[in-house]
């Protein structure tokens, strides 16, 4: 056998002493994989916990403990994995001759509740952390259940064992047992040595497999590497985390034995059918045609070492590229030959290959598979061979997990079982219970049909799919479907006619008065040739004459066209043209603002006698409610608008019988809204069709003030706000609010503070969050939110109102499931007739609705003719909106869906950081936007207004974002606006963002406010830095490095900081807290410490007298000692040299940096580039510390890096360790470290 004395393995100084746990076996140097496994502990306990591997063997008949006992001690002696630890670097695998390991046993059938017990015991155990240094990394637990049933809890850290061990371990341990109680030894065979099997590994690096192997994975990742994104119940949270839980699903008998006739007749294993059939679950969930799902796969075959426990596991990383074209069957026989290819090279690690590829840093993820999928074959109780006893093994489901998903399909004989753990941060555990069912409705769609294209494999439970397509989408009410709206206004007007129905300043109209004015002007329009399909075009300012005019022309059986007098003339001509009207309604001092056109311009005032003149009786107006009520024109893509085309039926649908407000004869209503913006039709309708009072603002944008004012002057009870005036009136006029009863917000994303803020100041106003397009006349959905609501990352739309279908598809109009983002569809009786004179645009927007045929379903659905003429209920509306169901029936918005963007590979919603953003305290509004960096790259830029009276830097929101979002999705520059460009509308205006000034987040804003000292902490700290930087005026928030400070004055700063406090800063604090303001929050905390001092001040350089800006030295501290050996060199180096030190001694234990000098060297060098980006650099090491100093230099000149100065002082170099003579294992390294550097 090999061992340490015969290899000549690269040395290296760390602190530890191998005979500390008793006589070495053997000491050899840790498998990549290991190390990889070392590396990723030390992120703390929860990460080293993910590791562990905890099985139960549940044992039923006489136990002898004592024996049992002595053959667990057995077993470890047997397997040299099982007595290993590692040096504190995990560069080295230290085998132990022998050691003895404590196995207690407990005695739990006495208590009542040992099942419950039993449990805490096994969640203990996944919970409890091994300390890879010291170990044991194998412990036992005996437990008595009660007589003749036993639990023997096994617990291994995944860097000794894998999978395939405990096959191996478990079957050992039942022979030894059997064996004892006969008295006799087992026969089993020599075990397989862990030590030659690490040795092997060592020496076959860079054999010619493994550059084979490097070669093929390279192959499948060259080009841009995805990124899988499950959907998440939560939003990613910008450090990775690993609490985690596990669901278990077992899948129907029959499924699991047709599944495996299924791939033996296309030649392939059951594995290769599952993992392929994940495969295509992953593409249906994620909608994501190029993906990674991980695939573990014991190493023990490669090299023929089946009987080999250890870890020995490789993780394999799969990519496929998905045609959703293709059959299953045929995607299932192409899988089988590249799962083969990847079994075949293996021999490359993970982190290797990750290393390799060098993937975008991301904090919040795990590189390239954050999902695996695994199939284990359970061992049998004759295989665990334990004579005389009812035997079974299950696993302990791991508390803290390092994938966002790892399923494990555990097969025994009976039954199959997929184990699935997950991360609690991003899920629930209702979500992937969800998951599972539907991976198995899949499975079944395969058995059932594996021609069947893979955009088309069911994933939709019949509980799922009766949720979405049926219960949610009940929405029928007993609304008068047949009714025009001028029809029930006549209704309305008989039952009330001295009610009052419009208010417009000092004149107001009761329901009779405006009945008879607009009876009288449709009867002259009659006479103009209004009737059905006729399109009327309407040109006022807010006003009475608005009103009339609107109804009357309905009266008149025709259409009106809103045109807004505020639009372009350009604008106005187009649309004029494009309709094609023949009459136009207009006021006199808006005349000379319309385009000229072939309409008949009729002008109120002048008209007025010959209107009176007409009968005040009800027309016939020979409308119908799927007649033409109203066209209004929307913004296109191409530049010019669209007329969408509204029917009777679809504004009934909205104001009467409905669900999302209360709409009765008692409420107020308030006309904002311009009559070309569709909110007009809630206000003005939803107020003369249910016998309410409907108030006219005047002519004219309102200051807030005016609209306070309005409120209170006609006791306003019900209002509707687009989402940005909402913002400003509850940032600025929220006691105007609160004698509301009902406010509906909408036409943008609300925001949470905002929503939060009304809710707790105005808790009798209800709030109603209205989303819907005009296409689907004014609203889809609808959310009511009150103090119970559960408000956290963003305001839900709600659900469907009343009458209305909503579907959530993806790109194959296929019906996503809860929890997963698509497209919204909007159908039903709100559903407009089509745009005008487009029938393009109507077609391609306006589909057949799948879900109307059952016998069809929703093959080629993308392709059937679609006519403007089918009725609304047979189609949908494509609103290019994405959004996702949640689990109580509620929808959440989450963008358009051409606002998707991708940065680095990362597919980002820019709506997240839009509600992160808008969670500072600072920030009123905020929109974020796609741009060009200085090298053409797309970049994000955020848009801010700033709440009345707060400073805000560049600086200060990249913190903010920094603290909540991964790094990929943090934007690259920030502009302060005075206020978002709105459209006519009143929504943001994205595209005149483009044109707004935009700067980088390490700059700071033209014009920042001075905010003056507050306290003697602040005062004292802004004197420093005017005396630092040598200009006044400083103010506490601004950034040290925004305003002429630099690493070499931040290091001066820290030491006048000292002289002033008595208290030592490390130069990393200037870097975390680079303001006025945050420094004295530091000095005020006694017990402050910095989350990453490593560097040190040990001559700031603040010799005034020299001009010169030196780079600094860095010297790197000595092992076991720190940094007080260079402390007298400051005699004989100049005082204006800044002197800087790096020492991991003075560092918090639990935030200490690797100790291998290569990952120490990278830390490090980190560390200094935060100080000084770019060379030259001056570097001095004592003894170890010139070691790390040299392997730094090394790493830079890699990097193109200048290192002006390397100085090494007492410190061997890497080859002097080859000369030294041979002695016992481990002493070569011990006397290594008895070194003391020679100053």
């Amino acid at each position: 056998m090999k061992i340490a004395a015969d290899l000549q393995p690269k040395l290296i100084a760390v602190n530890f002493d191998p005979f500390a746990g008793g006589e070495l076996f053997a000491c050899v140097p840790a498998t990549e994989s290991q190390k990889e496994i070392w590396i990723a502990v030390q992120m703390g306990d929860e990460a080293n916990c993910a590791y562990n591997e905890s099985m139960c063997l549940r044992l039923q008949g006489n136990l002898d403990i004592e024996s049992l006992s002595f053959s667990i001690q057995e077993l470890v002696q047997r397997h040299e994995a099982l007595r290993a630890t590692f040096s504190p670097d995990g560069s080295t695998l230290c085998i132990a001759a022998a050691i003895e390991i404590d196995i207690p046993v407990l005695d739990l059938s006495i208590l009542g509740d040992r099942e419950s017990k039993l449990a805490d015991l096994r969640r203990q155990e996944v919970e409890q952390p091994f300390n890879l240094v010291r170990g044991p990394l194998f412990r036992n637990k005996i437990i008595k259940l009660q007589e003749q049933e036993y639990i023997v809890i096994l617990t291994g850290h995944h860097i000794i064992c894998d999978g395939w061990s405990w096959g191996i371990l478990l079957p050992d341990l039942g022979a030894i047992y059997s064996a004892r109680q006969q008295g006799l030894a087992a026969n089993l065979p020599q075990p397989e040595s862990f030590t030659e099997y690490a040795i092997l590994q060592s020496e076959q690096a860079t054999s010619p497999e493994v550059i084979d192997a490097e070669k093929y994975w390279l192959k499948q990742f060259s080009g841009p590497i995805p990124v899988l994104d499950l959907p998440t119940d939560r939003a990613r949270p910008p450090l990775r985390t690993y609490k985690g839980a596990r669901e278990d699903w077992e899948l129907n008998p029959a499924l699991v034995a047709n599944l495996k006739r299924q791939g033996k007749k296309a030649g392939c294993s059951f594995f290769t059918t599952l993992f392929a059939g994940f495969e295509a679950f992953m593409y249906r969930l994620c909608g994501q045609e190029d993906l990674v799902v991980g695939m573990p796969a014991a190493g023990q075959l490669v090299g023929g070492k089946d009987k080999l426990a250890g870890h020995c596991v490789s993780l394999l990383p799969l990519r496929t590229r998905i045609d959703g074209e293709q059959s299953f069957i045929d995607y299932l026989r192409s899988r089988r030959t590249a799962i083969l290819d990847a079994l075949d090279c293996q021999q490359l690690t993970f982190g290797t290959l990750v290393k390799k590829l060098a993937i975008p840093r991301d904090l919040s993820r795990i590189p390239l598979v954050p999902v695996t999928f695994n199939l284990d074959v359970q061992l049998t109780e004759y295989q665990l061979n334990f004579d005389g006893f009812k035997a079974e093994v299950f696993s302990n489901p791991r508390t803290y997990e390092n994938f966002e998903w790892a399923v494990n399909a555990s097969e025994t004989k009976n039954k199959l079982v997929l184990e699935c753990q997950y991360n609690t941060n991003l899920f629930d555990a209702a979500t992937i219970r969800r998951r599972l069912a539907e991976f198995e409705v899949l499975l079944e769609g395969i058995v059932a049909n594996p021609e069947c294209p893979l955009q088309n494999l069911p994933i939709l439970t019949a509980a799922e799919q009766q949720q979405l397509l049926v219960e949610w989408n009940n929405t029928q009410t007993n609304y008068p479907e047949s009714a025009c709206i001028h029809q029930l206004f006549e209704v309305q007007a008989e039952q009330t006619p001295d009610a009052v129905a419009l208010v417009f300043g000092e004149q107001q109209l009761t329901y009779k008065q405006l009945n008879c004015r607009a009876n009288q002007l449709a009867h002259y329009l009659q006479t103009l040739g209004a009737g059905p399909e006729v399109l009327v075009g309407v040109c006022f300012d807010r006003s009475l004459d608005a009103i009339v005019s609107l109804l009357a022309i309905l009266k008149a059986g025709a259409a009106y066209l809103p045109l807004d007098p505020a639009y372009p003339k350009e604008r106005l001509d187009f649309m004029v043209s494009d309709a094609q009207i023949s009459v136009l309604l207009t006021q006199q001092k808006l005349i000379e603002r319309l385009p000229d056109c072939g309409a008949k311009v009729v002008c109120l005032e002048a008209a007025r006698e010959e209107i009176n003149a007409q009968s005040e009786k009800n027309p016939a107006s020979g409308a119908n409610a799927d007649n033409l009520a109203y066209v209004m024109y929307t913004s296109g893509s191409t530049g010019k608008p669209k007329g969408v085309c509204i029917v009777h039926r679809g504004v009934v649908r909205l104001v009467k019988d409905t669900n999302f407000a209360s709409l009765t004869a008692a409420e107020v209503f308030l006309q904002l809204a311009p009559i070309s913006f569709d909110a007009s039709t809630l206000e003005i309708w939803g107020a003369l069709l249910n016998g309410a009072k409907l108030a006219v603002f005047p002519a004219g944008s309102p200051s807030l003030a005016e609209l306070g004012e309005a409120i209170r002057l006609y006791n306003v009870t019900i209002l509707w706000l687009t989402a940005g005036l909402f913002h400003l009136m509850v940032d600025e006029r929220i006691e105007d609010l609160k004698g509301l009863r009902q406010l509906l917000a909408g036409g943008d994303v609300l925001s949470v503070p905002h929503v939060q803020k009304l809710l707790r100041e105005a808790p009798n106003c209800k709030l109603i969050n209205g989303y819907g397009p005009t296409e689907n006349t004014t609203f889809t959905c609808c959310a009511a939110i009150d103090s119970a609501s559960q408000i956290s990352n963003s305001v839900p739309i709600g659900r469907a109102i009343a009458n209305t279908q909503v579907y959530i598809l993806d790109r194959h109009l296929q019906p996503v499931p809860i929890g997963v983002p698509g497209e919204l569809y909007a159908g039903g009786a709100g559903l407009a007739r089509g745009y005008l004179n487009r029938p393009d645009l109507t077609a391609e927007r306006f589909i057949p609705n799948p879900f109307i045929n059952k016998e069809s379903g929703l093959e080629n659905a993308e392709n059937r003719s679609v006519s403007s003429l089918l009725p609304s209920s047979n189609r949908l509306y494509k609103t290019g909106d994405l959004a996702r169901y949640l689990p109580d029936g509620n929808i959440e918005y989450l963008g358009r869906t051409d606002n998707q963007v991708k940065i680095r590979g990362f597919r980002i919603e820019v709506g997240e950081i839009e509600a992160v953003l808008a969670g500072h305290p600072d920030v009123s509004q905020v929109a974020i936007a796609v741009q060009l960096d200085a090298s053409g790259n797309k970049c994000l830029a955020a848009y801010v207004v700033k709440s009345p009276g707060q400073i805000l830097a560049a600086g200060t929101l990249r913190s903010f974002l920094q603290e909540r979002l991964p790094d990929y999705m943090i934007p690259a520059g920030f502009a302060f606006l005075e206020a978002l460009p709105l459209n006519p509308n009143g929504k943001v205006d994205r595209r005149a963002l483009a044109s707004q000034k935009w700067q980088s987040a390490s700059v700071a804003p033209n014009e920042i406010i001075a905010v003056s000292p507050r306290d003697k902490f602040e005062f004292q700290v802004t004197k420093i830095w005017e005396k630092v930087l040598g200009i006044n005026s400083i103010g506490i928030r601004d950034n040290f490095f925004e305003v002429g400070g630099h690493s070499l004055l931040g290091a001066r700063l820290l030491a006048e900081i000292e002289k002033v406090f008595d208290k030592k800063l490390p130069l990393s604090a200037i870097f975390q807290s680079p303001t006025v303001e945050q420094l004295a929050n530091i000095l005020r905390e006694s017990e402050w410490s910095s989350p990453s001092p490593s560097m040190v001040v040990i001559q700031s350089g603040d010799d005034s007298s020299s001009k010169k800006h030196k780079p600094p030295l860095f010297c790197i501290h000595v092992l076991g000692r720190g940094l007080e050996f260079y402390r007298p060199l400051m005699n004989y180096i100049d005082r204006s040299q800044a002197v800087l030190g790096l020492s991991t001694q003075i560092m918090d234990e639990k935030l200490a940096p690797p100790n291998r000098v290569e990952e120490l060297a990278t830390y490090y060098i980190k560390e200094m580039r935060t100080f000084q980006p770019q060379g030259p650099y001056f570097l001095l090491g004592v003894s170890f510390g010139g070691t790390v100093v040299f392997e730094m230099a090394r790493q830079l000149d890699a990097k193109g890096e200048k290192v002006a100065l390397l100085g090494l002082l007492d410190t061997y170099g890497p080859a002097a360790f080859k000369n030294l003579p041979e002695i016992k294992h481990g002493q070569q390294l011990t006397k290594i470290l008895q070194l003391e550097p020679a100053v």
